[in-house]
């Protein structure tokens, strides 16, 4: 069967693309609700679910270059078996985050153990089928546009997978979240068997000693996930923060808190688009560039709002979410490049997007477990409503990110952009 490098279809989109709609849809709960829950809800300090989250995203993470060598050799055996893999990967993840959502505990210490034990399990399924599902992706080539296009539908529908969690999750309840990710997963899983399927990789190529510590020995992946570390950093704080900024800050409405995340999610989705034509004029660099100028203008006005001014955070909420746009579809397009010129391609694909999945699960795992506690020793605390306190809070959500995209602009015109045009100067 031949690759897609030459034309990705709508319905090899839907096809390959599905699965990142589950995938996305069980990461907000995790990262965004979970905390909010466990800690609003339950009483659980933050300091101590911020350990925990910390935790347990570390441990994961160190896993995921290794199972990406894994998947590396699974690609080389058979399609099969990488679908087989990914279907036991489904399996644990649905058990894993309904067991997260139900715990059959109320006491803090005992929702922490509870919690702590699960996550891992639920981040390693995670990571073992999204690292084969990029792999598959980077696999299948193509142009820089091309390669745009595949991750865009990854993505985009990845974000509809978000907007469903935040909906159901806020409004609809804990059981009927876990029935729609068990019929996503299902249904993704099912579409991904459909698929376009990447050239079949002879076993003695990918067979051949190639070290899980390969991707570092490239000079420009490292400049990379610098890039893409430093950016995923300055978004996950505000992803972390943002119900207790609407509810404390804002002083928000439940109804506000989902609209805000819906609202921000539809509007990523609907720039990708406009990202895909940024692509083709500018290229994918530059694109990310204008991405992350647009995050801090944004986030710069979100810090001089305050009680009553939730109709103006629809908007920051609108304009964030167009910028984050940027931040899902171009980086894997990058990496997918990158390895492809590195002639790695169908070789240590795996190996490349474990490295990568470390980085979002770090970038993860700095924003709850740093974040978060350093808002209690600063003096925050939920239902805050002191001047100070509520200064902590909007320093946390819209300042440092604003401080962290400005160094990753910064590092990726430098490492990116600029070295790409000297040729071309006088």
């Amino acid at each position: 069967m031949t690759t897609p490098s030459a034309s990705f279809t709508t319905q090899d989109g839907w096809r390959y693309g599905l699965l990142g709609l589950p995938l996305a849809f069980c990461a907000l709960p995790l990262y965004v609700l979970m905390p909010n829950l466990y800690a609003r809800q339950w009483g659980v300090s933050l300091a101590a679910l911020g350990a925990v989250l910390l935790a347990a995203r570390l441990l994961d993470a160190v896993v995921d270059p290794w199972l990406g060598r894994v998947c590396d050799r699974l690609f080389a055996r058979s399609i099969a078996a990488v679908l087989a893999f990914g279907a036991a990967a489904a399996v644990l993840l649905g058990l894993g985050f309904s067991a997260i959502f139900l715990p059959p505990v109320r006491t803090p210490d005992a929702l922490l153990w509870w919690a702590g034990g699960w996550l891992v399990l639920t981040y390693l399924a995670y990571s073992a089928l999204a690292v084969a599902h990029q792999s598959w992706g980077a696999m299948l080539g193509g142009d820089a546009l091309q390669r745009s296009r595949v991750v865009a539908w990854r993505e985009g529908l990845g974000l509809v997978g978000v907007v469903l969690a935040s909906v159901v999750g806020n409004m609809l309840g804990v059981p009927l979240m876990l029935v729609l990710l068990w019929l996503t997963l299902g249904l993704g899983w099912w579409a991904w068997t459909r698929a376009p399927r990447p050239a079949r990789v002879p076993t003695a190529l990918v067979a051949a000693p190639v070290s899980v510590w390969h991707p570092w020995r490239q000079g420009a992946f490292r400049r990379l996930l610098a890039v893409f570390m430093l950016n995923g950093i300055a978004s996950a704080i505000p992803a972390t923060l943002v119900l207790f900024f609407v509810q404390d800050r804002l002083q928000g409405s439940e109804t506000l808190q989902s609209a805000a995340l819906g609202l921000y999610f539809v509007c990523a989705a609907a720039s990708i688009p406009i990202w895909l034509r940024a692509v083709a004029r500018f290229g994918l660099a530059r694109s990310w560039l204008l991405g992350m100028g647009l995050s801090v203008l944004v986030f710069l006005w979100a810090s001089q709002l305050g009680a009553g001014d939730g109709a103006l955070f629809l908007m920051v909420c609108a304009l964030s979410g167009a910028a984050l746009g940027s931040d899902l579809a171009l980086p894997g397009a990058m990496l997918a490049g990158l390895i492809h010129d590195a002639g790695d391609r169908g070789r240590a694909d795996g190996a490349y997007f474990g490295w990568w999945n470390f980085a979002t699960k770090l970038n993860l795992a700095l924003a709850a477990g740093l974040a978060l506690p350093l808002l209690g020793w600063l003096g925050y605390s939920p239902g805050a409503r002191d001047v100070h306190a509520l200064q902590v809070l909007t320093v946390a959500y819209c300042l440092l990110p604003c401080g962290l995209k400005t160094g990753a602009a910064l590092l990726l015109y430098f490492s990116h952009i600029q070295p790409a045009a000297r040729p071309l100067m006088p």
